[in-house]
């Protein structure tokens, strides 16, 4: 694949924004001149991740992770970093330029990039069949609007589409347009026998006669699309009966790792600070969005997961539950509740107590709207308190069993927070419900958590069965030895204005090579040596690996508080010294200690170097002066 420019990249740094990019992931709030939110690389409940947009860094003071606009859409969207450039430039419209004066063709694309675009280009071709003029296309409208009576302004809002029932024009269209065999294989969209030439007539579409509703992930691409039945749907369908389809997964979806509609509902959450609505299904999620309720998602027909859980909490820590009031709507709120606490989330169950006890959340929005949707909101239950009307109805007139029975259950639930003070109020609001004393619920609850901490630590141990090696002290990482190398490193990224001095000041065998912070100070100083440093914000070419890049970003986030940066250079200097000198001085000893009268070692030079490396000990270190 071409190289691209480097001045390239360069220019894309300074005219893309640090916040835009990472807004499409996580929810920023200001905070002073910088930015804060929940990192996305691992799981927090109190913001530890910021963005400085002058500099053009992020640094999350939880786990560590740090970089630019393109190590975050490296990361956030597993791209490798000229898809990562591509990415940026299509997104912000700056033009990329490569070494080679043209841009990667289609065959050297990424697989992942050309299924997105080839998704794309599907879910443009459903849209346009759903608007045509054709007898599927006026049957489809027809059902949209009368069926299940949603606005045909709606339909163009999220792209409502149309698979015809017996043609394969979307085929002709995907190879007409040149996308590879393997992209039209992988994506999902047709039923191609294995081994067989890709041709139009080996191309089996998976939907027909279907409504197509494109699934897009977080940040708005076309991954996947859902297919509702409809009478056009063929009797060969082998999937005939099933009301919805999905597509299977790929490379670029995996069911339980996004949500309907959160690439709409995340900027309400988070912005706007309104809880998310939790529905069944996509249909349901666009019923939300037609009467104003902005902030819905759904699953993709599977039950909840913990990384769907985990997208949420990225941006709002509020999740209201609005599910079918049939039993099986309930056990799913039930499913999710222990689920929802560990990822620390804040859970309210709309509808539990509704007279009929059954709510349909379509008919409900279509015919009341949003006073509707409030007034279940009045009478919402709490996670626990939904939990506990669940396991036992009717506890006042339980027997001491069921109670027994019923406690357990409550406390494998609220187990699941991580929270000390969220398990206390939980208790208390069992105990109530349960009317069973506060102090003997509290006592069960740290018998049974402890027997459920042991039950994991024995799950644990199966599914790993060999014994972890015993650590040896003496092979354990001495982070001390790399210390010099990475303060040295931070002062030099902050006062540039000493690298000349600094690279004069000591042997650079003093640096300890082997890890990525004495690596690149023995680069830096010899770019100062030779006068060719480009300057902090000018790195790249400099930068090698994707640790070199990410400890670079870390480092220079935060300015250290220092009063006189030129005598932490000389203290830095200083424990570089001793390290190397000591070292030496060490292997001496062991010669001297090992010195036999047939040695070709010669002792007194051995004592001669020994004491010049103590004089050179007790000699302090000067910055050297450059002019």
């Amino acid at each position: 694949m071409p190289a691209i420019k480097p001045t390239c990249v360069r220019d894309l740094k300074l005219r893309v924004n640090l916040v835009d990019v990472v807004s499409r992931a996580v929810a920023l709030r200001k905070a002073g001149s910088r930015f804060k939110g929940l990192c996305p690389f691992h799981g927090e409940k109190t913001p530890s991740f910021y963005v400085d947009p002058d500099k053009g860094f992020y640094k999350c003071f939880g786990c560590g992770k740090a970089g630019d606009a393109i190590s975050f859409v490296r990361e956030t969207e597993q791209l490798s970093f000229t898809e990562a450039v591509e990415t940026l430039g299509k997104r912000f419209g700056v033009v990329i330029e490569y070494e080679e004066g043209a841009g990667p063709t289609a065959e050297q694309r990424s697989l992942r990039q050309e299924l997105f675009d080839l998704h794309e280009q599907a879910a443009e071709h459903f849209f346009q069949v759903f608007r045509g003029r054709s007898a599927t296309a006026e049957f489809m409208r027809n059902y949209w609007v009368q069926s299940r009576r949603f606005s045909e302004a709606i339909a163009d809002e999220f792209r409502i589409g149309a698979a015809e029932p017996s043609d394969n024009s979307l085929g002709t269209a995907l190879l007409r347009k040149r996308f590879s065999e393997d992209a039209i294989r992988q994506s999902g969209l047709f039923f191609v026998r294995e081994g067989a030439p890709l041709t139009i007539g080996s191309l089996k579409p998976r939907f027909r006669g279907r409504l197509m509703i494109p699934i897009r992930d977080h940040q708005g691409r076309v991954v996947a699309f859902t297919a509702r039945q409809t009478q056009l749907t063929p009797d060969d369908d082998p999937a005939k009966e099933a009301k919805y389809v999905n597509s299977p997964e790929t490379p670029i979806f995996t069911k339980g790792n996004l949500l309907f509609n959160l690439d709409r509902a995340r900027e309400p959450a988070g912005k706007e600070n309104q809880p998310f609505i939790l529905v069944e299904g996509q249909l349901d999620a666009i019923r939300c969005w037609s009467v104003g309720l902005k902030s819905a998602v759904a699953p993709q027909g599977t039950s909840i997961t913990d990384a769907q859980l985990a997208l949420l909490r990225r941006y709002q820590t509020r999740l209201e539950c609005l599910f079918d009031g049939d039993a099986a709507g309930q056990k799913a709120a039930l499913r999710l509740i222990p689920l929802a606490l560990r990822a620390g989330l804040e859970v309210r169950i709309l509808g539990a107590q509704e007279p009929s006890g059954k709510v349909d959340p379509d008919l409900l929005l279509l015919e009341q709207g949003t006073q509707g949707y409030e007034a279940l909101r009045t009478r919402a239950l709490s996670a626990i308190g939904f939990a506990c009307r669940s396991v036992l109805p009717d506890a006042e007139h339980a027997s001491p069993e069921e109670k027994t029975r019923a406690a357990e259950e409550l406390q494998r639930v609220i187990s699941s927070a991580e929270s000390e003070v969220a398990r206390s109020q939980f208790l208390a609001e069992a105990a109530s419900h349960l009317r069973l004393p506060l102090a003997a619920l509290q006592k069960d609850f740290l018998r049974t958590a402890e027997r459920l901490r042991a039950q994991e630590g024995a799950r644990a141990a199966a599914r790993s069965p060999e014994p972890k090696a015993r650590s040896n002290p003496s092979k354990a990482p001495d982070t001390r030895s790399i210390a010099p190398e990475q303060d040295l490193l931070l002062l030099l990224l902050h006062w540039e204005t000493f690298g000349k001095a600094l690279a004069a000041s000591f042997p650079h065998q003093w640096i300890d090579l082997s890890h990525p912070a004495g690596a690149l100070l023995n680069r830096f100083l010899a770019e100062f040596e030779q006068d060719n440093w480009p300057g902090r914000d000018h790195l790249d070419s400099l930068l090698e690996s994707a640790d070199q890049k990410a400890l670079v970003a870390s480092l220079a986030f935060d300015p250290p508080e220092l009063d006189d940066p030129a005598k932490a250079l000389q203290e830095g200097l200083m424990r570089l010294r001793s390290r190397a000198l000591e070292t030496e001085l060490r292997k001496i000893d062991l010669d001297l200690a090992n010195l036999r009268a047939d040695s070709t070692l010669d002792a007194i030079s051995l004592l001669k170097r020994r004491s010049e490396l103590q004089r050179q000990l007790r000699t302090p270190v000067v910055l050297a002066s450059v002019g």
